[in-house]
């Protein structure tokens, strides 16, 4: 019997004709699975592309394995996806949601990748995930709530919404992982030199509002670009912005690759 959440595997789609050797490693965010990104997964692909997305350690089976993962598990879980794809295609995009995107634009300092899209991206933590003790506080509070309420109150798409998977709790240990991540995110992004297309919606209430601008501003690329959406909320790759999204990414996509 499989340990992943049903419906929330990671994926893989061969590419055809002209668009078949250029691949696009999906990735989806924190606490989240390979389903939140899968339907901009299948419009890549609908396009031609080679398409990966990558579950990353610890995620998509039960809270208690994130627990246990680090953030350089995380890091390893995407490169490993690009080794993959690299293996058969000529060009690799990163695109991320969230946490996917803060490793997809680390990586795409450190690894031969032609662009980078980086979607509902965090630039910090609130002050008090970035508590000192946090670490040693997690041994006493595990998991932390992910906000007041219905979780789904925040979604503009209702029907979207209830095909959402992800874990319902925040482990507290992996906060303090994430704040570690961002601080390597930081001092990457002036090394990134590759084209950039930065996505983000007005109405995503879980990370800063200048989070967008800060990461625009601090990245070394020549070629970037940032769009911001609105009526949707911060999965804006499942709910009622996708399509603006994914026509965005696949635009970018296909520019950055025939150039």
């Amino acid at each position: 019997m499989s340990q992943i959440i049903p419906t929330a595997e990671p994926f893989f789609f061969p590419g055809s004709g002209k668009n078949a050797k250029i691949g696009c490693l999906v990735q989806h965010g924190f606490t989240g699975t390979p389903k939140e990104v899968r339907w901009l997964g299948e419009h890549l692909n609908k396009k031609g592309y080679t398409v990966c997305g990558m579950r990353l350690a610890g995620h998509a089976t039960r809270p208690a394995d994130m627990i246990r993962t680090r953030y350089t598990d995380w890091l390893a879980s995407v490169e490993d996806g690009y080794h993959f794809l690299n293996s058969s295609c000529e060009q690799i995009f990163l695109l991320g949601l969230s946490m996917g995107g803060v490793l997809s634009l680390t990586l795409a300092s450190r690894l031969n990748v032609r662009g980078v899209v980086a979607m509902s991206t965090p630039s910090q933590l609130p002050a008090a995930a970035r508590f000192k003790a946090l670490i040693p506080l997690s041994k006493l509070v595990p998991y932390k709530s992910k906000g007041k309420g219905d979780l789904g109150h925040t979604w503009f798409d209702q029907e979207a919404w209830k095909q959402h998977v992800a874990y319902p709790k925040n482990p507290v240990r992996c906060i303090a992982e994430l704040n570690s991540l961002l601080g390597e995110m930081r001092a990457s992004l002036p090394q990134v030199r590759v084209p950039a297309l930065l996505i983000a919606s007005r109405d995503d209430h879980y990370i800063f509002e200048n989070s967008l601008d800060f990461i625009y501003d601090t990245l070394g690329s020549a070629d970037k670009q940032k769009i911001w959406v609105q009526g949707g909320g911060h999965v804006i790759t499942e709910d009622a912005t996708r399509q603006v999204v994914f026509q965005a990414a696949a635009e970018f996509v296909e520019r950055v690759s025939r150039a």
